[in-house]
């Protein structure tokens, strides 16, 4: 391959309504795959992720939070970046569609369009959903709610601009019959080709009621409908109607567009009739890839049913969640995310079939020949297969990852491992240990595992990127070892090993799902518990003020060198029961920062241990130990609470991103 052909791939940009979920890092870790296959096949790769931050949802959502739309996405946008960062993400370039190189784009292809006729003024009537920022007739919705979300829709009544999509349903229609790679996989080019005969309308391209966007620059009342927004991105990417960047000669057409298919329509119909409108070539390939579900549903912000991966990133190792989401997912159909599934995938085929077989071979080199073994001349029949497959390897990654049949490229690689654990099974390595006259035979049998492991980890460094290294460390190469024109047997004389750490520790997996699940009832209790205390915030809050009953007694004046003498710190509520011995009293333990302590508290009428359990509070730290119920227990401290009006009691807690510890003044 020339060390000059480009590759050009791009994510969709993400929503930053909310944080990100593991869907939207399926997407992106398969994007990341790519990119880092074709990088290491010699291609200048382009891989371009990023964020779509215009829309009614983000106006209403800062609205709420109380910032400027720009202040709340500019928060999310910062934790989308960290968690790319966290999932090894190689992306190339960040766009954002609150860059002003792009919103310089975007008037211009908006201007263009408009003065050769592709977009004109009219009235939007009809249904608006304002989770998929879409609109709908009244023969698209499904029980008189959107037909991608089944949520409820609203009446949606004013000026607009339009772009005459239908003018190029025919162009479409020939384009995915001349090109029928265009829209992949094959099922969902019959359901776009099926959308546009029932009769393809105009695109409602603008705005009049949403602020929040892309001011029209000959109208400026209307801001620019967010497809028209978005989709531009690709192309304003790379320099196209702006100064910012010189790089679309040279990087566009795209190669693949990776989207999700709730999305596919926009990226196959609307996209490439706005390229044609502009006389642009059209990109290669778009793949529609499948949701990632969870309880038989779409992962959903807005549903709530989501995973976090920063979690699963934090408890079993980035490599880990890659590799899940890339061989798991079947790509193109939808996939099932649990728990169980995700410990089962890294037990059998990351540390019982990899991690077992790094480790053993490495062992062996170390005991019988002192840790360096050499390529020995001769081959015997056993080996054959091995070697065949080793060398067989790259080429058939390498058609997998062309055809975009990633968990194939994968399947293939640990055919590989599972024929070498095979493999030490037959030879017995053991066995020939034990007698001189084997010591060629062994050194050989002993070389081809550590080639297996080298050619499989050159190739899994574009899905485990921080694993492969290791591979190589410990087969006492460096990283230039990971470079795919040595990717075939015997092209390594010889190895002198380092045993390290295990790659993927096995987990129990009954301890971990109960584990799962005692956080995951945590978390809900916690949401719960949240979600209560906002409801009767805002009822206190919309009720009428009521004449105050507070008893204001007052104590005696202290000094402020007295008052500084009191130590108040955030605590987190680690664990808290009720005593037997006392109706009145709760038993929490609360860790400070520095360690865990007991505090007992008469709160018990009021608070039952899950209102507290992962709750920050207040407490007094340097209060003396007080003995209480004859002695058992010492309390160690006390908790911020107040007077309620009813005679209860109320306790103010912290936000999540309070560290524990910190000092309350």
């Amino acid at each position: 391959m020339s060390e000059h052909k480009t590759f050009y791939i791009t994510t969709p940009i993400y929503y930053p309504s909310d944080k990100l979920h593991i869907g939207h890092s399926y997407t992106t870790v398969a994007c990341d795959a790519l990119a880092r296959f074709k990088r290491m096949q010699g291609c200048d790769v382009m891989f371009l992720t990023g964020t779509d931050e215009h829309g009614q949802k983000i106006q209403d959502k800062a609205a709420d939070a109380g910032v400027t739309p720009k202040e709340y996405v500019d928060k999310i946008v910062a934790t989308v970046k960290d968690l790319w960062k966290l999932m090894d993400i190689s992306y190339d370039r960040f766009i954002r569609t609150t860059d002003d190189y792009h919103m310089e784009s975007c008037q211009k292809i908006f201007t263009k369009l408009y003065e050769q006729g592709d977009i004109y003024k009219g009235e939007y009537t009809g249904h608006y959903c304002k989770p998929c920022e879409s609109f709908w007739t009244d023969s698209q919705l499904v029980d008189g709610k959107c037909p991608e979300c089944g949520r409820e829709v609203y009446d949606a009544h004013e000026e607009a601009y339009f772009f005459k999509t239908g003018k190029y349903a025919d162009r479409l229609l020939k384009l995915y019959e001349e090109n029928p790679q265009f829209i992949q996989p094959e099922s969902r080019k019959n359901e776009m080709i099926a959308f546009i005969k029932q009769g393809l309308q105009d695109t409602c391209v603008s705005r009049t009621s949403v602020k929040w966007g892309i001011p029209v620059p000959f109208d400026p009342k209307h801001t620019m409908y967010v497809w028209v927004d978005a989709l531009s991105n690709y192309i304003s990417a790379l320099g196209y109607g702006n100064e910012k960047y010189d790089e679309y000669s040279k990087f566009w057409p795209a190669d693949l567009h990776m989207v999700g298919k709730e999305i596919l329509r926009f990226h196959t119909i609307l996209w490439p009739a706005m390229l044609m409108a502009l006389d642009l070539p059209l990109p290669k390939r778009v793949f529609g890839h499948g949701w990632l579900l969870m309880n038989g549903g779409k992962m959903s912000k807005s549903v709530g049913n989501v995973v976090d991966p920063v979690i699963l990133c934090d408890r079993y190792g980035v490599d880990a969640i890659r590799y899940f989401l890339l061989r798991e997912i079947p790509f193109g159909n939808d996939g099932m995310f649990t728990n169980e599934a995700l410990i089962n995938r890294i037990n059998s085929d990351l540390a019982n079939d990899l991690g077992n077989l790094l480790s053993r071979t490495v062992a062996m080199c170390e005991k019988y020949f002192g840790g360096t073994v050499h390529k020995v001349a001769g081959t015997e029949a056993i080996d054959t297969e091995l070697e065949t497959m080793t060398s067989e390897l790259l080429g058939k990654v390498t058609a997998d990852m062309d055809s975009l049949t990633i968990p194939q490229a994968l399947m293939e690689i640990f055919a590989v491992i599972q024929r070498a654990n095979k493999y030490i099974d037959e030879t017995a390595p053991w066995a020939l240990a034990k007698d001189e006259a084997n010591r060629a035979r062994l050194e050989s049998v002993l070389y081809h595992l550590c080639e297996a492991l080298r050619v499989c980890g050159i190739l899994l460094n574009a899905y485990l990127p921080s694993t492969a290294p290791k591979m190589m460390e410990q087969l006492g190469l460096d990283a230039s070892a990971i470079d795919v024109e040595k990717a075939a047997y015997g092209a390594q004389e010889s190895y002198t090993v380092h045993k390290g750490e295990a790659l993927f520790p096995r987990i129990d997996v009954a301890k971990e799902i109960a584990h799962l699940k005692e956080e995951d009832e945590k978390r809900k209790a916690a949401a719960e518990a949240a979600k209560k205390a906002k409801e009767e915030a805002e009822k206190k809050a919309a009720a009428p003020a009521e004449e105050s009953n507070v008893d204001f007694t007052h104590e005696a004046e202290i000094s402020y060198d007295d008052f500084c003498k009191v130590e108040l710190r955030v605590a987190e509520v680690r664990a808290c029961e009720n005593l037997k011995e006392s109706k009145k009293l709760l038993h929490l333990t609360v860790f400070d920062g520095e360690r865990e302590r007991c505090i007992l508290s008469g709160i018990a009428k009021w608070f039952k241990p899950e209102d507290l359990i992962g709750k920050k509070l207040g407490i007094v730290c340097n209060l003396a130990p007080r003995p209480m119920m004859k002695g058992k227990y010492v309390s160690e401290g006390m908790i911020f609470a107040a007077d309620t009006a009813d005679g209860g009691c109320s306790i103010p807690f912290y936000s999540d991103d309070t560290p524990v510890g910190a000092r309350i003044h």
